[in-house]
């Protein structure tokens, strides 16, 4: 499926995903396929729906060798991969049993390893829960389900830099919800995924991010 460059760059921006179209200039020959340059600059990009809100956009991550290959996952839409640079787009997530998608990880070691957290991250009204985490061993052609699925809302996966074996995951249930889903906080699989342990902050309920320290991989905030 294709998309519009346009589009991506106003999810980019943080608008709702949607479909933009461009009127014609004054003057601009009807029916004409190639507008010269002048036309091109002075176009003015409006949306044009659909309106709703299942266009969000959750996570945008790139491969870290090949800048133009890059995954976008939706809120309610799926996962989404180019190896253009966004000039299109293909689905990867047509036939997975839950939509709405909270995060994206490409193991730095290993691209072709990449970890996807259902649930959507943001708390709000029209929120959707997920069902765990799942991993890719072939850039998202083929996806196993990796468990955790009391985690309803995955905030965020990191992925050891250099063992793609050590896995972290922060998520939990939107406050909300208010309720306890016992899949809250900080989990960490140090055998690529086959079990988690649990690593703490449950207490919050709900973790949305994680950053690894860069100097110590050792180090977890």
């Amino acid at each position: 499926m294709t998309r519009l460059r346009p589009t991506l760059t106003a999810l980019a921006l943080g608008a709702s995903a949607s479909v933009f179209a461009a009127a014609p200039l004054a003057g601009q020959a009807a029916g004409s396929s190639a507008p010269d340059s002048a036309t091109l600059a002075g176009l003015r990009w409006r949306s044009v729906g659909p309106v709703n809100m299942a266009g969000r956009i959750t996570d945008v991550e790139a491969h870290p060798s090949a800048p133009t290959t890059f995954y976008v996952a939706g809120a309610t839409g799926g996962l989404w991969k180019t190896v253009n640079a966004g000039t299109t787009f293909v689905p990867l997530w047509e036939q997975a049993p839950i939509s709405s998608l909270g995060d994206v990880a490409i193991a730095p070691s290993n691209p072709n390893i990449v970890w996807l957290g259902t649930g959507e991250e943001d708390s709000r009204n029209s929120v959707q829960p997920g069902y765990g985490v799942y991993k890719s061993t072939d850039g998202g052609v083929t996806w196993q389900s990796m468990g955790l699925e009391k985690t309803q809302h995955i905030g965020r996966i990191l992925v050891h830099p250099s063992n793609p074996d050590v896995v972290w995951v922060g998520g939990g249930e939107t406050p909300i919800r208010g309720n306890v889903s016992h899949g809250e906080g900080v989990w960490k699989s140090l055998d690529a995924g086959k079990t988690w342990t649990y690593m703490g902050l449950r207490e919050t309920q709900y973790i949305s991010r994680v950053r690894i320290d860069p100097t110590n991989p050792d180090i977890v905030f």
